[in-house]
């Protein structure tokens, strides 16, 4: 997944006052490891965190140690320091926990113990020679965490609240402001879900220069082989494009998802003009005048940065992170019922609430398991009982869904992940003590979440609900769905007794209804685009339109309109105001388009 050499590790060395000359300080980041073993690296929580770090996601088996080298240039005793955390305390053994090794030797305590991110002193040793081999050895399989290793000569433990840490971070990388690296496109697309990749095939299609970025090892986003999210919706006007890029209707979480994954990846990878930047996410973005200049990304394990500019970007992060960055007007949460008038009586406050809220839909962990010819274990996990309690189960469909006014679907995405790797094991081990499941071997559980709501960025246009309901035509409809618009809230907000983690959908049927041009590109910065699920809607507007062939639609309309955007040298409100007869055009010639034959 992460080619070895294509990593280098980050050994950052720093003179600090007090210290002897020629004494080397060294950071190492655990995501640059020379050989991740069996722990994976995830960087979904980077702008919370700061930093990827490595997962020891092994479902309850000790996974593969983490091994890389470490090259000292002074001799001396050097006391360690592990960022880690124990993600679940309690009056139970953590279930994170791990071991550092030195050259073949366990060094220090057993880590993984301190509750909420910071610093574990691990011990001192004596380097004597000018090159060591360190391990990072995970003891139960149950997501143990390393985000970095710091060696000093100092017993002085680096800063552990989030605004110190970066400063110490940018301080002792040394790492100036400004990447090293520039490169300059006609569209950059952020994000290599459905939508980004739709917008960026459209695109170069009609002749543009395309960077897409995406901070995963495959593409598709919910729909990828990591998170295994089958498509719905219906094509539009780009049924060609789309059916380059979607799935068949398999179950939720279905090995089969790896089928369509390669199908998605060789068809973005066959268009020379487009640069697919995997593993690479993207941390800043920078406006003036109301114009987004660049967006920075860096490579998830090598720490690579690169600046990318151009004149126009597609922020389809889904979190709508490149609009936040540049100053971008975003709404979250639920809007009050007399805002756009979205009532449904019979629903009342689970549909939309009288007062507004920061209520959304919540994010799903998929899962599942498989019957063998054999017994198979499963170990007892009382870290995870308070929040399974009784449920049992031995699969995960979209139902398993987590959210909560108080945590934010951003923010707090981390502890929502937890929260269901809890009632996913939890679940599992109660199903295990039902004898008719002494065969079945937890087989797949995800690591990402798959959200479905959170920023959602402000166009000309905020599709709502009442859009929907009624069928409203626009001049500049581009997208169109027949779905129904559904809406999730968790099941226990009916029963107090039920999971916490589960949820319920209420369907509103709908006629056919349309998506104007208008909802997506911003409303306040002069050259962004958006498509997914943070297009400019609300809450219950999102209901119908957040799945991913209907956000696709949004994707390949965007890349067109980019294409007439350089064309004329505009911007896309322009295209709306100035040449909106032949975008439609444009779109329309899309449907007559042949659709090839596609290998699956």
């Amino acid at each position: 997944m992460y080619p070895f050499q294509f990593r280098k590790l980050f050994i950052i060395c720093t003179i600090f006052y007090g210290c002897m000359a020629h004494c080397q300080d060294m950071l190492i980041e655990a995501e640059s490891f020379d050989n991740p073993g069996g722990w994976v690296i995830d960087p979904q929580f980077e702008q919370q965190m700061g930093s990827p770090y490595l997962l020891a996601h092994g479902m309850g088996q000790p996974v593969e140690n983490a091994k890389t080298k470490i090259k000292f240039s002074t001799d001396g005793m050097y006391h360690i320091w592990v960022r880690t955390k124990n993600w679940v305390p309690g009056n139970w053994e953590a279930p994170g926990r791990f071991q550092l090794k030195v050259n073949g030797t366990t060094v220090g305590k057993t880590l993984g113990l301190r509750s909420g991110w910071g610093w574990e002193y691990v011990d001192s040793i004596s380097v004597t020679s000018k090159q060591i081999d360190l391990e990072l050895v995970d003891l139960t399989g149950f997501n143990g965490r390393v985000d970095a290793i710091y060696f000093s000569t100092e017993k002085k433990e680096p800063p552990t609240s989030k605004g110190k840490l970066t400063e110490w971070r940018k301080t002792i990388k040394a790492e100036p402001n400004v990447p090293p690296r520039t490169e300059s496109y006609d569209l950059v697309v952020v994000g290599g879900g459905i939508a980004g990749c739709a917008a960026s095939i459209a695109a170069a299609e009609q002749g543009l220069h395309v960077a897409l970025i995406h901070d995963r090892p495959f593409l598709g986003g919910n729909a990828s082989e990591e998170i295994r999210v089958h498509t719905l919706g219906i094509y539009g006007n780009f049924e060609r494009i789309l059916k380059k890029l979607d799935t068949e209707h398999y179950p939720n979480g279905s090995a089969d998802a790896k089928l369509d994954q390669k199908k998605r990846d060789d068809n973005v990878k066959s268009y020379e003009n487009i640069a697919l930047f995997l593993n690479h996410r993207a941390y800043d973005a920078k406006a003036e005048d109301n114009t987004v200049q660049y967006v920075d990304a860096r490579h998830t394990s090598t720490g690579e940065r690169i600046r990318f500019i151009a004149p126009r970007f597609v922020d389809s992060t889904g979190d709508g992170w490149i609009g936040y960055w540049a100053g971008a007007e975003f709404s979250y949460g639920r809007e009050s019922v007399d805002t756009y008038g979205e009532d449904w009586e019979e629903h009342g406050e689970l549909w939309s609430p009288k007062e507004p809220d920061n209520a959304v839909m919540g994010s799903s962990v998929l899962w599942g398991s498989k019957e063998t010819d054999k017994g198979h274990t499963f170990p007892e996990v009382p870290w995870a009982m308070p929040v399974a309690r009784q449920y049992a189960k031995v699969a995960g469909e979209w139902q398993w869904e987590f959210s909560r006014p108080d945590l934010n679907q951003i923010d707090d995405a981390e502890e929502i992940r937890d929260h269901m790797l809890r009632a996913i094991y939890g679940s599992f081990y109660n199903a295990k003590q039902d004898s008719t499941n002494a065969n079945r071997k937890l087989e797949w559980v995800s690591y990402l979440v798959g959200k479905r709501e959170s920023r959602r960025l402000v166009g000309d246009h905020i599709f709502t609900f009442k859009d929907a309901k009624e069928g409203r035509k626009f001049p500049d409809g581009v997208v169109v769905e027949t779905r129904d618009v559904d809406i999730h809230y968790q099941t226990v907000l009916e029963d107090e007794e039920n999971p916490d983690f589960i949820s319920e959908a209420l369907f509103y049927k709908t006629p056919e209804y349309y998506i104007p041009y208008r909802s997506l590109y911003s409303r306040n910065i002069s050259n962004l685009f958006m498509a997914g699920r943070n297009f400019s809607c609300s809450h219950a507007g999102l209901g119908g339109p957040r799945v991913m062939r209907t956000t696709g639609q949004m994707g390949a309309a965007v890349g067109l309109a980019a294409a007439l955007c350089k064309k004329y040298n505009v911007g896309p409100r322009e295209i709306y105001t100035g040449y909106l007869n032949e975008y439609l055009a444009l779109i329309e010639e899309q449907k007559f388009e042949k659709i090839p034959e596609t290998k699956r």
